[in-house]
């Protein structure tokens, strides 16, 4: 069964539910557009490591730092003798440090070996203030101070956007499309929860016929494909929580 919304999805936001997506996404661009690419370049999954630990591990779906208190045991005071209550423990957990692998696209060519094009698909750990979000920001400017093509497409709605200059007004999604040839100029599509995806070109080479990148024709086979019509609880709010004016929207659309 299609997902009811016309775009992204926001019930795949869900941090218990996005790091799946977003595996299968990145797996579903890699596979669309080998073959458009193919003999000049290659298409690769790449891997970033992320360290985190404690309400960071929120980020993808990992259990919080729990607190609970032991139940209070019986005190045996003396009648005649007021003798202050001993201190009773409490149970923790300590912050365990944990590592995040998160897979991002590069597009080389065959015969230099040369990253053309680099394609970001963020995750609340790149977004959110912290470790991630420094370490990902590191790499992306790198990569913008670089002869490299980046494509950072953002379908999460928490969290502060990336940065950049000139974007008119708030959006719920983003897509950037940097060519090196033209920086700091960059096209930005943005569009909110009621839009579809836009398609985009991806950069290559001059000269070279650049494929076009159908997200949203890829976030529906995925849709179908897992099934997360069964996986969804459409019944409750989404999260993070839509506006009053985009919930109403929603709701005729869940009718």
């Amino acid at each position: 069964m299609a997902s009811p919304f016309p775009g992204m999805d926001p019930y795949l936001e869900h941090p218990e539910i996005w790091p799946g997506v977003h595996l299968l996404l990145i797996a579903a661009l890699a596979e669309a557009l080998g073959p458009q690419l193919r003999p000049k370049y290659s298409v690769s999954v790449e891997v970033r490591m992320y360290e985190t630990s404690g309400d960071q591990a929120l980020l993808v779906g990992i259990p919080d730092v729990a607190i609970q208190r032991a139940k209070p045991q019986a005190e045996v005071v003396p009648t005649a003798v007021a003798v202050a209550p001993l201190p009773q423990p409490v149970q923790v957990r300590v912050p365990m440090p944990l590592t995040i692998r998160q897979g991002y696209l590069e597009v080389r060519e065959v015969t230099t070996k040369e990253v053309v094009t680099a394609i970001e698909l963020l995750s609340p750990i790149n977004k959110r203030s912290g470790r991630g979000r420094q370490t990902y920001e590191s790499k992306r400017e790198q990569v913008l101070s670089s002869a490299t093509h980046f494509v950072e497409i953002d379908l999460l709605r928490a969290y502060e956007p990336m940065a950049m200059f000139g974007a008119e007004g708030p959006s719920d999604y983003r897509i950037l499309v940097s060519r090196s040839e033209q920086r700091p100029i960059a096209s930005l599509y943005a569009f909110s929860v009621q839009n579809s995806i836009p398609a985009f070109a991806l950069p290559l080479r001059s000269g070279d016929l650049e494929p076009t990148v159908d997200l949203q024709g890829l976030l529906n086979e995925i849709y179908e494909r897992s099934g997360y019509d069964l996986k969804l609880d459409y019944g409750v709010e989404p999260v993070p929580p839509l506006t009053d004016a985009e919930a109403v929207w929603a709701s005729g659309l869940l009718k």
